[in-house]
C-alpha cells in the first residue's frame, strides 16, 4: 500500500500531500499518524522555510474516513482519543514556517477544520467546503468554528456548524476564509509559487510577522479546543448519540 501522506522538499518548501485519492484523501487514524510525524519532521528542518499542505486526486479531503467514524482503538476513551488528536492539530498553527492549503474538490468536516488552522489557503473554483459534524450527531472539535468566526462572524459560523450547508469557493472568498480563487488547473502552481516566495523572504522577518498574526487568533483558538474536547466527551457519551453510532457501525459492517 502507497504512503497515505507523501512528503517532498525543494526550494525551502516542503510539500505534504495527502494520498488516498480512491477515498477522496478521507483520513483515518494510519494517515493522521504519518501526517503529524511528517509535519513535526519538516518543521524541524532548517532547510524548510514554507510548507504546502495539498491533496492527491480531485480534493483536498472529505474529512474523517465515515467507515471509522465511531471506532477507537481498544482500551482508548473518547477523551484520550480526541486530545491525541488535538496534540497534532496544534502543529498546525505552532510551527515557526507558515503552511499554506492547495484546497480543492471536497473539504469537508476535520478536514475543513485543519485547513481554517493554517495560515493561508487558497482555492480552486472547484473547492466545495461544509461542517456537516452536527448531521452525524457529533460536534466540530478541532476550533475550526472559532476561526470562521474569527474570520467571518457569528453568524457565518452558526449557519456553516448548524446546518452542514456546502460553501463554495467564491462564497469563502467573498468570506475571507480563503485568500485566493484559482483555476483548478493552476492551484498547485500558484501555491508552490506563494510558498517560494515566502521561502525567499528573510527568515526572521518571516517568523516574526507569522507569530504576529498568530498571537492575535491563537487565544481564542486554545480556549475552543479545551471546550470542544469537554463537549465532545460529555455528546459521545449520551444515549442518543451511541444510537446513532451503532446504526451507522451496523450499516458499515453488513454484507
Amino acid at each position: 500500500m502507497a504512503d497515505e501522506v507523501l512528503c517532498e522538499v525543494a526550494d525551502g518548501v516542503a510539500v505534504l500531500t495527502l494520498n488516498r485519492p480512491d477515498r477522496h484523501n478521507a483520513f483515518n487514524d494510519a494517515m493522521d499518524v504519518l501526517l503529524w510525524r511528517l509535519l513535526a519532521e519538516v518543521g524541524d528542518r532548517d532547510d524548510v522555510r514554507a510548507i504546502v499542505l495539498r491533496g492527491a486526486g480531485k480534493s483536498f479531503s472529505s474529512g474523517r474516513d465515515v467507515a471509522d467514524l465511531g471506532r477507537r482503538p481498544e482500551g482508548v476513551s473518547d477523551h484520550a482519543f480526541i486530545e491525541a488528536g488535538h496534540k497534532g492539530t496544534r502543529l498546525l498553527y505552532t510551527l515557526d514556517k507558515p503552511i499554506i492549503c492547495a484546497l480543492k474538490g471536497w473539504v469537508i468536516g476535520g478536514s475543513f477544520e485543519r485547513a481554517l488552522l493554517c495560515d493561508l489557503r487558497i482555492a480552486a473554483s472547484d473547492a466545495r467546503m461544509m461542517l456537516p459534524e452536527v448531521k452525524h450527531g457529533v460536534l466540530c472539535d478541532s476550533a475550526g468554528t472559532a476561526r470562521v468566526f474569527q474570520i467571518a462572524g457569528h453568524g457565518l459560523a452558526t449557519d456553516l456548524v448548524l446546518t452542514g450547508r456546502v460553501l463554495d469557493a467564491d462564497e469563502a472568498l467573498r468570506h475571507g476564509i480563503v485568500a485566493r480563487v484559482v483555476d483548478p488547473d493552476d492551484l498547485d502552481e500558484v501555491v508552490l509559487d506563494m510558498a517560494r516566495e515566502i521561502a525567499s523572504r528573510p527568515r526572521l522577518a518571516v517568523k516574526l510577522s507569522l507569530q504576529t498574526v498568530r498571537l492575535l487568533a491563537t487565544p481564542q483558538v486554545e480556549q475552543t479546543l479545551d471546550h470542544e474536547l469537554l463537549a465532545q466527551t460529555v455528546l459521545m457519551a449520551s444515549p442518543e448519540y451511541q444510537a446513532q453510532r451503532d446504526a451507522r457501525l451496523a450499516q458499515a459492517e453488513s454484507p
